[in-house]
């Protein structure tokens, strides 16, 4: 599963353009962040179509990179977030981003695009889960 990030300048209308050019183009987005830090903002997008997703992009001239993600199911109570970037942190995997991508009782699925896939599996242990839904690739 890789998300896309986009960078871009954090002014009116920016965001829009964005999303507007990936929804003309048929492309559900199931996930999004957005940010703005300063003058300059980012976003990143998941779909379960990122071949659509990529050329959507692509074909608007929006620069984007992909992240590979890896999900880990946490308990929703404090630290275990700074638990797994610290574990994370430890093994030399770089965080790039992380988002919610849903809740299921006390449980909450993150999504942790990382620089190094396999340490970040490896560093998570019992943590890191796949999706195997249909489209969603590798976890």
């Amino acid at each position: 599963m890789n998300w896309f990030i986009v960078e871009a300048a954090n002014k009116p209308g920016e965001f829009a353009r964005h999303t507007e050019e990936i929804a003309q183009r048929g492309i559900n987005l199931t996930n999004v962040v957005c940010l703005g830090i300063g003058d300059r903002g980012g976003a990143a997008f998941y779909s379960k179509d990122e071949s659509g997703l990529r050329s959507a992009l692509s074909d608007a001239g929006i620069g984007f990179r992909e992240v590979p993600v890896v999900t880990a199911q946490l308990e929703d109570k404090p630290g275990t977030m700074a638990d797994a970037a610290r574990l994370l942190g430890d093994a030399g995997v770089n965080i790039e981003l992380v988002a919610p991508m849903g809740m299921a009782g006390s449980t909450v699925t993150v999504a942790i695009g990382v620089d190094k896939v396999e340490q970040a599996r490896s560093a998570l242990g019992d943590l890191a889960k796949s999706l195997t839904t249909s489209g969603a690739g590798r976890g």
